[in-house]
This record gives structure tokens, C-alpha cells and sequence, in this order.
């Protein structure tokens, strides 16, 4: 069985179906480090039980899915499929938060204004568990619960927040979608679970072909960690020197090159001047 291609099925049958991973796992009965570990392809010959379950709640047969992983397996390469940059680029990994969309402050100064606790209380609280729910180490429930503990409320529900305060940055969009239709292209992100899902629902990062999800909650790793670079360069399928990461952090972009990568660097405030600089780098051979 193709691990991957299994993966990558199930996962474009959930987000047609409008499920998050969380919704799917309480109906189907399954925890979210197994359904997140089936969809990277990280469980080697995952149960025809356990699949067969998740085609019920998704309403497909599992002879379908399987049928589209079978077809994927007999797809051109990708070399012949995508074109390459004048410096040799392949696959695009954007960044999602400061690079596609901006929110941080607009959230901590609305939860102030209803809570009237102070904003800088409640990024600190933020920043203090980010870490853990990025990984996957805590869930949103336990997030919510220590950050209303930590800033001192009742209780918090920190996604309709963060949702809320989203800004799209459009040129970096416009970009994504440009880049999409010469390039294979993914996202490689340090963020919650359920959030990638929530802004393609909600329109908010665009609704294309990603041939690559990097999500640090189902991967247990955040930039500028080792693994996640390691599992993004798997799941691209190409060689290190034909990834390109644009990411609005230096130490994320060290990281990058440390594993052979192009890199450039993001300004979300000032995405006139970078946006150009960026799509010059990535102009075709032909």
C-alpha cells in the first residue's frame, strides 16, 4: 500500500466533505495523532479497518479511494509535469502567519478589550504555551484551558479570535496562486491544529492544489527543528537544492539552508518590496 498516496487521498476526501481532522476523529472513534499520522503516511500498512471506517464517515467507498492512489501511483513525474526556475527551483513551501496572513495583535487586543485583562498579559500567556499546541503536545481544548487559566478568566476559545483577526496579505496570495500554476507548491507552517483547514473554509489562504502540507501540530515538530525540514523535503518529492521556503523568520530560514534549500526572507509590512524580489528568483528557464 502507498503510505503517502493513501495519505493524501484521505485528506482531500475529508476537506471535500468540509471535516476538520477533529470532526473526523469524533466520528469515526479515533484519536487525532492516528488520523494525523495516516494522513503524512507515517503509519506503515495503516489498518483496512481503521480506513475503512473514515470512508464511511466520509461517505466514499473504500475501493475509490484506493482506486485514486493506485491512479496517482501511475502519474507522470514530476519533473515532467512542473517547470523549473533559471535557479533551478522546483517546489515552492510558503510560510502561513506572517507570510500569507498577519493576526497576532488585533487577537490580543479584542480578548483585552472583552476581558479587560491587559494585551501584553495575554501575549505573554500566548507565546508561553504556542510551542506545545504547535506541536501537537497539548490539544486546542487544553490550550484554551491554560490560557484562561494563565491570563486569570473563566474561559477562552482562542480559533473564532484568531479567525476573527486574520488579514490576508493579497500580494503574497496573488503570488501563491501565480507560483501554483508553474510550480508544485506547499505550505510549511508552525500553527494549531485545525487552523490550515479553518482558513481555506473560510477563504482566507487560497483554495488551490497543495502538493505538500507541512502542519506542525500533526507533525510534532515547529520550525526551526530538523524534523520538520526532513519531512518537508520527503514529502516534496524533489532534491534540497530545487525547494525554495520563503518564511518571515531568519532563524526558519537558516534552517532551510542548513538542508540545501533556497531561502528567502518575507517583510509582511512591506510586501510591495518583497513580493517582487521574490517572484524575479523564481522566473521559468522557458
Amino acid at each position: 500500500m502507498d503510505e503517502v498516496g493513501l495519505g493524501r487521498s484521505l485528506q482531500r476526501a475529508r476537506q471535500a466533505a468540509g471535516l476538520t481532522q477533529q470532526e473526523l476523529c469524533q466520528r469515526a472513534g479515533l484519536s487525532y495523532s492516528t488520523l494525523a499520522k495516516i494522513e503524512r503516511g507515517a503509519i506503515k500498512a495503516p489498518s483496512i479497518f481503521t480506513i475503512q471506517k473514515i470512508a464511511g464517515v466520509l461517505g466514499v467507498d473504500l475501493s475509490e479511494l484506493i482506486g485514486k492512489v493506485e491512479q496517482n501511483s501511475n502519474q507522470a513525474p514530476l519533473e515532467q509535469v512542473k517547470k523549473r526556475s533559471k535557479t533551478g527551483i522546483r517546489f515552492v513551501y510558503f510560510d502561513v502567519n506572517g507570510c500569507l496572513v498577519r493576526f497576532y495583535y488585533k487577537a490580543f487586543n479584542k480578548i483585552a478589550a472583552e476581558t479587560g485583562v491587559g494585551a501584553e498579559v495575554i501575549e505573554t500567556a500566548f507565546w508561553h504555551y504556542n510551542d506545545a499546541i504547535c506541536r501537537g503536545e497539548i490539544t486546542m481544548d487544553e490550550f484554551n484551558r491554560k490560557l484562561a487559566e494563565k491570563i486569570g478568566i473563566p474561559k477562552i476559545d482562542w480559533q473564532p479570535y484568531y479567525l476573527d483577526a486574520v488579514e490576508p496579505v493579497p500580494e503574497m496570495q496573488e503570488l501563491l496562486v501565480w507560483a501554483s500554476d508553474i510550480y508544485e507548491v506547499g505550505l510549511l507552517s508552525n500553527i494549531m491544529p485545525g487552523l490550515i483547514d479553518a482558513l481555506i473554509a473560510h477563504k482566507q489562504i487560497p483554495d488551490i492544489k497543495y502538493s505538500s502540507i507541512i502542519d506542525s501540530s500533526q507533525i510534532g515538530a515547529v520550525k526551526p527543528e530538523a524534523k520538520i525540514y526532513e519531512i518537508a523535503q520527503a514529502k516534496s518529492g524533489v532534491q534540497p537544492q530545487e525547494i525554495l521556503l520563503i518564511d518571515d523568520s531568519r532563524a526558519n530560514l537558516m534552517a532551510g539552508e542548513h538542508f540545501g534549500w533556497h531561502v528567502l526572507w518575507f517583510d509582511a509590512y512591506e510586501p510591495r518590496e518583497s513580493v517582487p524580489r521574490i517572484k524575479a528568483s523564481l522566473e521559468p528557464e522557458n
